[in-house]
């Protein structure tokens, strides 16, 4: 099935919606068109074409949500994008920070083969260089049951093995304190009051707001979880 560049988009967005919800959700007009940055009328007009290739159920005044077909162009469109920013950042040197807007204009590319090429030259890669799991050819996607560092016990060592954002300015940030998939965080002292969150970092002090915190996705060192 041959689709617009807007029409995938929008069926990422949906897909992206039910990751957050960790299972399949609707969403309303409103809600997507603040997301896609587009008039609720725009979202409407495009809701019912989706409809018409069956790639979406809609009714008036109902929540948007994917059929089984749309669910499976979506992820297709998310594989190819997470299996491309795996490739900018490990074989082309882009930082993390950089990745996903490049990404965005290849994940478009209409060639199986190629993203099946891809996937093996990276040597079937399970996550990208935010943390999040790279779904199978088949659309099939592992859940992946992570903590965030504002959880954390303190004198707890957990490794980073993700983000829940990749909003440019964020990963900047975090990339000068040196805190990048893989590095070892120990949490040193939350302080009750203002809720900053004080870890090392490869020798480093540092102290993050709660806030941030959360974004950062970890698990324990030792154990493995």
């Amino acid at each position: 099935m041959q689709l617009t560049v807007t029409e995938e988009n929008y069926l990422k967005a949906l897909v992206h919606q039910s990751f957050l919800a960790a299972q399949p959700v609707g969403v309303g007009t409103n809600e997507l068109a603040d997301i896609l940055g587009v008039k609720p009328a725009t979202v409407t007009d495009m809701a019912r074409r989706l409809s018409e290739k069956q790639l979406v159920l809609y009714q008036r005044y109902s929540k948007i949500q994917l059929t089984d077909v749309g669910r499976e162009v979506a992820m297709k469109v998310v594989r190819k994008h997470r299996l491309w920013e795996t490739f900018l950042h490990q074989h082309l040197g882009f930082e993390w920070h950089q990745v996903h807007a490049i990404a965005e204009q290849l994940e478009h590319v209409q060639s199986d083969e190629l993203i099946d090429r891809l996937d093996a030259f990276l040597g079937f890669p399970t996550t990208d260089p935010h943390g999040d799991a790279i779904p199978l050819a088949n659309g099939a996607i592992e859940p992946m049951v992570t903590h965030n560092l504002a959880t954390e016990k303190e004198q707890h060592t957990v490794k980073v093995i993700g983000v829940s954002t990749d909003e440019t300015s964020f990963l900047e940030y975090i990339q000068q304190m040196d805190i990048q998939l893989g590095a070892e965080i120990t949490v040193q002292h939350r302080n009750n009051f203002d809720k900053l969150v004080s870890i090392q970092v490869n020798g480093r002090e540092q102290v993050l707001s709660e806030h941030l915190a959360t974004k950062i996705l970890v698990k324990c060192s030792a154990c493995g979880h």
